[in-house]
């Protein structure tokens, strides 16, 4: 109860709008009583962290693991649009921390994408290069579809719209000649398109063990 009433303050005021205060007040404790399940607040973020994961499945025993592969990173992609002030916790909060001293409910993704791919007949250090190249991959993707593109959303040109028209045209032509399209981004579309590659280029250069390479 107290991670998923504070997921509901970030969700609605964002990390800076979290306190032990605000949290006792919403769950109609005395703050001070909070302090013996959360000493600080950090404590409280990592939670968070892991109440947001608990949602992300892996079917560890698919049969395909680039379909498995594709269901997650939408997912991951749900859960990131329905929580965009998390994403922060998932994504860049991590890298500040070892990985042995991070929360266990954020490490059973990775688990399970192991467990995933070495049942697919990958070696374990293979599996991981998968892992971190996969989830470089969705981090980044979703981090980008995050940001904040249109600057004028009344206007109807798209390059005032996104206020490109501010940028020398002789210096950035590409970039405004692509208003059209940065403008019309469909964040599902470009995950599967970004996947097809990632997963294309995984597929050419690893094979499971069991697999063999077609040299015909």
């Amino acid at each position: 109860m107290i991670f998923e009433t504070a997921l509901e303050i970030i969700d609605r005021d964002g990390v800076d709008g979290l306190s032990i205060r605000r949290l006792g007040k919403a769950l109609h404790r005395d703050p001070m009583v909070l302090y013996r399940y959360v000493p600080h607040k950090t404590d409280l973020l990592d939670g968070i962290a892991e109440e947001v994961l608990s949602q992300l499945r892996v079917d560890t025993t698919a049969g395909d693991w680039m379909s498995q592969l594709r269901v997650v990173a939408h997912d991951f992609r749900r859960l990131a649009l329905a929580h965009p002030h998390v994403v922060p916790l998932l994504v860049t909060r991590p890298l500040s921390t070892p990985l042995a001293l991070r929360p266990l409910g954020t490490l059973r993704p990775l688990e399970a994408i192991l467990t995933l791919l070495t049942r697919a007949e990958f070696a374990p250090a293979e599996a991981l290069d998968i892992y971190r190249s996969f989830f470089g991959f969705l981090h980044g993707h979703v981090l980008t579809e995050l940001q904040e593109v249109v600057e004028q959303p009344d206007e109807t040109d798209d390059v005032l719209r996104l206020g490109l028209h501010r940028l020398p045209l002789r210096e950035f032509p590409l970039m405004r000649g692509l208003a059209p399209e940065l403008a019309s981004y469909d964040g599902a579309a470009e995950l599967e398109r970004g996947l097809d590659i990632l997963l294309a280029g995984l597929q050419a250069n690893l094979r499971p063990h069991g697999g063999s390479i077609d040299e015909s």
